[in-house]
């Protein structure tokens, strides 16, 4: 097998957070420099850690046996570790060993970094200086969230109230039974609801109880969303600008 490559740095509105990007082949002869990074920044105080495995071109299962490993001791500490930009063949894998059960895995790094810093109490859908980079210091602002508010649809009257009107004569328009849509409708529905979602936070809202627990693989989910022009955030929030 190959090495690996592991670069590291804090990240977050708080800089609380330390990503790990590795680059390579997590295995038998690799995964201790890996664990020993993830230990490192523990041992530091920095108890939440995201995994960037965008570049992991395989995981062995004493690979795999890290994360699983020490993600106990990380959550009794008040901590968490989360992956983000899995290859296909490598999310094949982790959902094949339901490691999702276990492991918090998300589409892109900023959805990552939003669910952590939601957990210590930031308002994510406000303006908040972030940084997304290693290696410059220099933070960024949360882009999205600022379009996310400004698109966001306006409250009526009626929907703060609970109220439904109607035309004069007309019948009540029945609520929508989101498990009875075809699947594509189930996935744009989703994306109308939150556009920020990527295809790993489409794909557990799919298989909640409100959407009749569908069930579907993440790559045959991404090539749906690809097909209906919703791989990407900015193609997301154009179609959510548009309904």
């Amino acid at each position: 097998m190959e090495g690996i490559e592991i670069s590291q740095g804090k990240i977050g509105a708080r800089r609380d957070i330390a990503l790990l990007t590795v680059k390579g082949y997590i295995d038998t002869m690799t995964c201790s420099i890996l664990l020993n990074k993830i230990i490192e920044n523990l041992n530091e105080g920095s108890l939440h850690v995201i995994i960037n495995m965008g570049q992991v071109n395989y995981v062995s299962s004493a690979g795999w046996g890290v994360f699983v490993g020490e993600i106990k001791g990380i959550r009794e500490r008040g901590g968490d570790l989360k992956l983000v930009q899995m290859t296909p063949e490598v999310v094949d894998v982790f959902e094949m060993l339901e490691f999702n059960r276990i492991l918090s895995h998300y589409d892109s790094l900023e959805e990552a970094i939003n669910d952590f810093d939601m957990s210590i109490g930031l308002d994510i859908t406000k303006s908040v200086k972030r940084s997304f980079s290693e290696v410059e210091s220099t933070a960024v602002v949360d882009k999205d969230a600022e379009v996310a508010q400004i698109f966001k649809p306006p409250r009526s009257a009626s929907q703060e109230t609970g109220a439904k009107p109607t035309a004069f004569g007309a019948s009540p328009k029945q609520p929508l039974d989101k498990k009875l849509l075809p699947l594509n409708e189930k996935i744009k529905q989703v994306v109308v609801e939150n556009p920020n979602r990527g295809v790993f936070a489409v794909k557990k809202v799919l298989n909640s109880p409100i959407y009749g627990s569908t069930k579907i693989g993440s790559i045959k989910l991404r090539s749906i969303m690809k097909e209906l022009n919703l791989e990407s955030k900015e193609k997301r929030f154009r179609y959510y600008r548009s309904r």
